[in-house]
């Protein structure tokens, strides 16, 4: 009989290359860095505010580049990704119960994305696009 118990080897760096479940795991995982991104830049943005409208103007003037509007399309896009893999998952993260049934996971889904179109129109409607 050996001594030393059986280590199976795993790569640290292309462990998630393996299985698509990982990947996309990983992938949803990922999205955290440009949406950090932009966290940052609002918290920029209420610095710049803060600083006076000079500082804003300039902030602004900033953001209309096409090098900006490039990046926050790609954030939209990471976190438009990263909120329809959430509402996919949610029917198995917090399934609804209402007796001895579980609610159908499509109902749980469909109700994210309608809050999530509503929202969305709030916002529009709001921001004077609508």
């Amino acid at each position: 009989m050996s001594r030393k118990p059986f280590v199976r080897e795993v790569s640290k760096t292309g462990w998630y290359l393996k299985h698509p479940r990982y990947m996309r795991y990983m992938s949803r995982e990922v999205t955290c860095i440009p949406i950090g991104a932009f966290a940052l830049l609002l918290v920029c943005a209420v610095e710049r505010l803060a600083q006076g409208q000079q500082a804003w103007d300039s902030f602004i003037a900033a953001l209309k580049g096409p090098w900006s509007f490039l990046g926050m399309a790609v954030i939209l896009a990471f976190a438009t990704y990263n909120a329809t893999n959430w509402f996919n998952v949610t029917p198995k993260a917090m399934p609804v119960q209402t007796g001895e049934e579980f609610l159908d996971g499509k109902y749980i889904v469909g109700a994210h994305y309608a809050v999530w179109a509503i929202a969305t129109l709030v916002v529009l409607f709001f921001a004077g696009v609508l």
